[in-house]
């Protein structure tokens, strides 16, 4: 059985359910999982205005009731003439799984969450994603410099590998996120579609595994 899960990094409802994930793999370790980018603004050219600042502000205010998970608020109050893409930090996770197939994207997801959310970074700039990209790789195991990631980032096989997990949330129909997907026998099967807690999944994943 394969666990798939659909997420962006710049998903505040992903970034909470992370630590559910995390509960979630600690306690199947043998669960095989495959982390697909969504691409929720991705291509976005609006600047996120006050309007879309505050409502990105209500939606992290829920998502730290629901999870517990921390924000910088003040980062976000001030940006300027941001764009809400998400497309290149998409692009950076499907980069460290390009250089490293056998990374813990879960992992590396995390890097980025937290490079957004609780840095403050700007996870739309390939330099500032190379650095973190190069970072979580490192802490991973794996000897790569922010050069060598920033050039694979910025190459066309990381813009259509990302397109191509694009295609694959379209494929799946996924209408909210995170979503998650059990893949058995070859057949694939929705299990929650939005945020959801650890114990739900995984007694979803016990009743298709027996």
């Amino acid at each position: 059985m394969k666990f798939i899960l659909v997420a962006d990094p710049m998903c505040s409802w992903c970034y909470g359910f992370s630590q559910e994930m995390k509960t979630i793999v600690e306690a199947m370790p043998d669960l095989e999982v495959q982390v697909v980018m969504g691409g929720l603004s991705a291509g976005s050219t609006k600047i996120l205005d006050d309007a879309g600042k505050q409502f990105r502000l209500t939606h992290w205010a829920r998502v730290e009731q629901m999870s517990g998970a921390q924000f910088n608020r003040e980062a976000l109050l001030a940006r300027k003439n941001f764009v809400y893409d998400s497309e290149p930090v998409c692009r950076a996770v499907v980069t460290a799984r390009l250089i490293e197939p056998s990374v813990n994207l879960l992992k590396v997801l995390g890097a980025f969450q937290r490079a957004f959310y609780v840095d403050g970074a700007d996870t739309t700039d390939g330099k500032v994603l190379a650095e973190v990209g190069a970072s979580a790789l490192k802490t991973a195991g794996f000897d790569v410099d922010a050069k060598a990631f920033l050039a694979v980032w910025a190459s066309d096989r990381a813009i259509h590998a990302a397109l191509a997990d694009f295609e694959q949330t379209r494929r799946l129909s996924v209408s909210g996120f995170p979503s998650a997907f059990a893949e058995v026998g070859g057949k694939i099967g929705q299990i929650s579609a939005g945020y959801a807690s650890a114990a739900n999944i995984q007694q979803a994943l016990k009743r298709l595994a027996a």
